[in-house]
């Protein structure tokens, strides 16, 4: 467990952090650029809406290849879960959830793009993807300009609070202003003084080293070496000598799956999980097992992931979607963005992206609690105003299509190199 320490602040004053990392925790360009808010371009500038035809339609866009391959399987079976759910229940609009799966691939190909046009050509009505920020900064744009609503079950990048997308982009996962805060308190919990941050070079990578950064600073620890790295970079042997020269006590690694190449070369250079402390994200924390690194490469090593701990009968249930499930991050996220988009197309009694769009706050947020898609549904087709409570937490959106409030999970590694849940820190976001 993590010892108790007056560092540790109230998460209640993240709202007010938030405002702060948000300004200066943009995109890893040169220049600065003022985003209208999303509420402001739902009404400015939204596209045409397309109409519903009383079916509800969903595709998927989700990791089957690439960097973050590994979170599509719990992903897809949350969706399935999900729809398996809703449509026992009775489905939308007195008709069953269709669905089109497709793969998101990663920023290195344009399977994203090619997956979207086809999604758009069979009429989807809202589309759960992509795992990966900056392959939703790739078809963003070309998802919400045809009307149709985007919900990511992992998308955590600060680049995509104020992005323009006329009301119709919506995330289950929050920014990365929760968990980066986590991060760096983490560190300095632990009695570091001194850590180095190694990030790829994309929107969640550099948003996410600056947020940890400025958590673990104004707590009165030191970043005192940051490289982003070139996730298509053949070796990072330069790349960790720096972070070695800087000599910290703790490192961060944000990474994909470039840490299968990553790890190995912090070994080789005598700073590795077991000569330093290592920290971990979503993007990198993973069930290793002893395939692929020696037994207890992992020990003591902890990590962050956005969600509640889902335990062992939502596992379990997803399993039965995905017997072969070794991992589930974002399993839960990716299962209450598709039930929150049936809610809300039930609510709005029409299954257009933008009737959709319109009522995803309203069935989050301030009305009679549930917890599944049956029993809100009942609420719904009573006359009463609902407030959904998923297996990831309460999400809650905001004006901006973010959770207004979140958990992130603590997890520490065991001799196996197979993580264990510590504990969870919620705040507003």
């Amino acid at each position: 467990m993590i010892r108790p320490t007056p560092i540790w602040r109230s998460l209640a004053l993240l709202t007010v952090a938030g405002v702060v990392l948000t300004a200066c925790g943009g995109s890893s360009g040169a220049g600065t650029t003022t985003q209208p808010s999303k509420s402001s371009s739902a009404t400015s500038s939204a596209p045409a809406a397309a109409k519903g035809d009383g079916q509800l339609v969903v595709g998927t866009l989700l990791p089957q290849t690439g960097s973050l391959a590994f979170l599509g399987p719990p992903e897809f079976a949350g969706v399935d879960l999900a729809l398996k759910d809703i449509n026992d229940a009775g489905g939308v609009l007195g008709k069953p959830v269709k669905k089109f799966d497709s793969d998101s691939g990663d920023t290195s190909t344009d399977t994203a793009s090619q997956s979207v046009d086809r999604l758009l050509s069979q009429k989807v009505d809202a589309i759960v993807g992509a795992a990966s920020s900056s392959t939703t900064l790739t078809v963003i744009d070309k998802i919400t300009g045809a009307g149709v609503l985007q919900i990511s079950p992992a998308n955590t990048s600060i680049e995509l609070i104020d992005y323009p997308d006329h009301g119709l982009y919506f995330r289950t996962a929050p920014p990365d202003l929760l968990q980066g805060r986590i991060i760096g308190d983490l560190m300095a919990a632990d009695g570091h003084s001194t850590a180095g941050i190694l990030a790829l070079q994309d929107s969640y990578g550099t948003g996410l080293a600056k947020t940890a950064t400025a958590a673990f600073e104004s707590s009165g620890g030191k970043v005192v070496q940051t490289v982003i790295y070139d996730p298509k970079a053949a070796s990072f042997a330069t790349e960790v000598s720096k972070i070695k020269a800087a000599d910290p006590e703790a490192i961060v690694l944000i990474s994909f799956d470039e840490v299968f190449k990553i790890i190995p070369e912090l070994i080789k250079q005598g700073i590795g999980p077991q000569n330093k402390k290592i920290y971990l994200v979503d993007g990198d924390l993973k069930n290793f097992g002893t395939k692929d690194f020696p037994k207890g490469t992992f020990t003591g090593t902890k990590g962050t992931t956005p969600g509640v701990q889902s335990g062992d009968a939502f596992k379990n249930r997803l399993k039965s979607i995905n017997p072969k499930l070794t991992d589930f991050n974002y399993g839960p996220e990716a299962y209450d963005a598709t039930t929150l988009v049936a809610l809300a197309a039930t609510a709005a009694k029409n299954d257009s992206g933008a009737a959709i769009a319109s009522k995803m706050q309203e069935v989050s947020a301030g009305g009679e609690k549930c917890k599944s898609y049956k029993d809100c549904l009942a609420l719904l087709q009573a006359g009463k105003d609902i407030d959904y409570d998923g297996v990831s937490g309460p999400i809650e959106f905001n004006s901006k299509g973010d959770p207004s409030e979140a958990t992130i999970g603590i997890y520490q590694y065991g001799a196996d190199n197979l993580y264990k849940f510590i504990e969870e820190k919620s705040g507003k976001v």
